[in-house]
């Protein structure tokens, strides 16, 4: 898989004075557009359009500095129609202009180029299951909030604050499938995981898909495959490392790849740092590559 995903950053790398094709990059790596995009985020720190963009300013700001092409000659080499949309995207990684960049020799911003290599890591052994799942519905409360990578999530506090005892009694009468009880789903606004990307965040149990509840909000799930995980820790940061460890150690190891859909925990509400059992459920879908080496189909 390290080696596929190292194949897809040298193709795109080739073609950063250009338009990459992010589909024949996701190609090459052996998995779809959308896993592809969800893994470099969690590998990474940072959404693959950002550093695409650090990248490509990176080597622009080169080319500023030398002098030898005019400032809109370097902004159509790197796929902008216009001087204004390239001063943008340079003022965005550099913090100044690229013309003030080329007057002044100021300080600059590099994005190394990036590769992923194997880290010994994975001494703790992950419990998983694969479920087959037909289609269901998550009735609850949503809201819309910031994701938080380390330390309590105060928008997430304050909207299972905000449940009246009204609903969650309402809530826990609908429930009757599994994952059972009061949960939590999480849908990503956007491929990025890092650190206050925006998500929906859904409190609520999982019913049948015809269930009606016209109080509650209601998120339509259709079937699927699901890899579950059980954990036990300290709240919240066992949770956390959990989140980090599927991406980073489990979907490298294994063969199956993420898949649009909610992302779904159940775990008793502990005070901060005491230890709780949780599980997670993450759709996902059957590789068809070969994990841990390339893909040799023609």
């Amino acid at each position: 898989m390290l080696e596929r995903l190292n194949l897809a950053l040298d193709h795109l790398e080739a073609r950063l004075d250009g338009e990459a094709d992010m589909a024949e990059v996701a190609r090459i790596s052996g998995v779809s557009e959308y896993h592809f995009r969800r893994l470099f985020s969690a590998l990474a720190g940072m959404p693959l359009p950002v550093y695409v963009r650090r990248r490509r300013m990176t080597l622009a700001a080169a080319e500023v500095l030398a002098g030898e092409r005019t400032l809109l000659d370097v902004a159509v080499r790197y796929g902008y129609g216009s001087g204004e949309a390239f001063a943008r995207a340079f003022r965005s990684v550099h913090g100044i202009g690229p013309g003030e960049a080329r007057r002044t020799g100021a300080v600059l911003t590099a994005q190394p180029r990036m590769s992923f290599r194997v880290v010994v890591e994975g001494s703790t052994a992950m419990h998983y299951r694969i479920v087959e799942k037909e289609p269901f519905r998550v009735v609850g409360r949503k809201t819309r909030l910031p994701l938080v990578h380390e330390g309590v999530n105060a928008a997430a506090a304050a909207h299972v604050e905000s449940l009246d005892a009204q609903a969650i009694v309402r809530m826990k009468g609908l429930a009757g499938q599994e994952p059972e009880g009061v949960l939590s789903a999480v849908v990503y606004v956007t491929d990025s995981r890092e650190e206050g990307a925006a998500a929906d965040y859904w409190i609520g149990v999982v019913t049948g898909p015809d269930t009606a509840a016209e109080d509650l909000d209601a998120l339509d799930v259709p079937a699927g495959t699901w890899a579950v995980f059980d954990n036990r820790g300290p709240y919240p940061s066992a949770l956390q490392e959990l989140w980090r460890d599927v991406f980073t150690q489990w979907f490298p190891s294994n063969p199956y790849t993420s898949r649009p859909g909610p992302e779904l925990l159940r775990t008793l509400p502990v005070d901060i740092g005491a230890e709780t059992d949780s599980q997670l459920w993450i759709p996902v879908d059957r590789s068809s590559g070969n994990v841990g080496g390339p893909d040799t189909g023609g």
